[in-house]
């Protein structure tokens, strides 16, 4: 497991190392937010770890864990969108897996999902304190594209998340697929809305023969990860960081 930023890595630097440049949207393709102007609020520092594990079967589980922290001081930043991005050694099987729709999960909550269809467990940190279960679905979105929800029970907060395929500069990077999720606007103002100070999140899981996600090749050293975010203040970021894989017997 390690943590680093966009500058440690090799690639194009972006944000204060590249001349204040801000790293640009992987997946400008994807649905769009509605928009809401940029308020004034802190400046948000992240990091992020990913470990990489076997899944017990043929694939693997890949764990991302962000940290973030405003500066000077006080809640982090809310955020606007997150994009997960991925190694382009990984291949995701969401047609291998049952599907839960959100209107299920409005109706009857994450246990009325089909068996098999949680693809992702985490949890989120909350500021100051405090934390909340977190669950992800495979799921296909009403205008059928393939994606996923992500759940918090607690808050009643269901956000939908779509799979792309990142642009050049992120290809050249070394990604290929992306998991881009929007945080939609609240009937909270923007410069009222906390982000969170912690949140993990572990995509991958088994459904008989079938792993949610698998690696291509046999020679694997450290695969990449990121996670391009953007927050209210207009503030963009991009912790990017390398992990082995651990317990990886059938993994390959």
């Amino acid at each position: 497991m390690g943590v680093a930023l966009s500058a440690v890595l090799a690639g194009p630097a972006w944000g204060a190392e590249g001349g204040g440049k801000a790293p640009p949207d992987p997946t400008p393709g994807g649905p769009e937010r509605p928009y809401e102007p940029d308020v004034a609020g802190p400046r948000n520092v992240d990091f992020l770890r990913v470990g990489v594990t076997g899944d017990g079967g043929d694939g693997v589980r890949v764990a991302f864990d962000r940290t973030s922290r405003a500066e000077p001081a006080g809640p982090p930043a809310a955020p606007r969108r997150f994009v997960f991005l991925f190694d382009e050694s990984l291949r995701f099987h969401p047609d291998d897996f049952p599907v839960c729709a959100r209107s299920t999960i409005e109706q009857g909550g994450t246990a009325a999902c089909p068996e098999s269809s949680q693809v992702g467990r985490g949890t989120s940190h909350l500021y100051p304190e405090g934390t909340a279960d977190v669950y992800a679905f495979n799921t296909r979105h009403a205008n059928g594209l393939r994606g996923a929800l992500v759940v918090i029970p607690a808050s009643g907060t269901i956000l939908e998340l779509t799979w792309e395929k990142v642009t050049k500069p992120y290809r050249d990077r070394g990604y290929r697929w992306a998991l881009d999720e929007i945080v939609p606007p609240t009937p909270v103002p923007p410069q009222q809305r906390v982000g969170t100070r912690r949140f993990e999140l572990t995509w991958g899981a088994t459904h008989g023969p079938a792993s949610f996600a698998t690696l291509t090749g046999t020679k694997h050293g450290k695969l990449r990860f990121g996670l391009w975010s953007e927050f209210v203040t207009g503030q963009v970021v991009l912790p990017e960081t390398t992990s082995g894989i651990t317990n990886r017997a059938r993994a390959l």
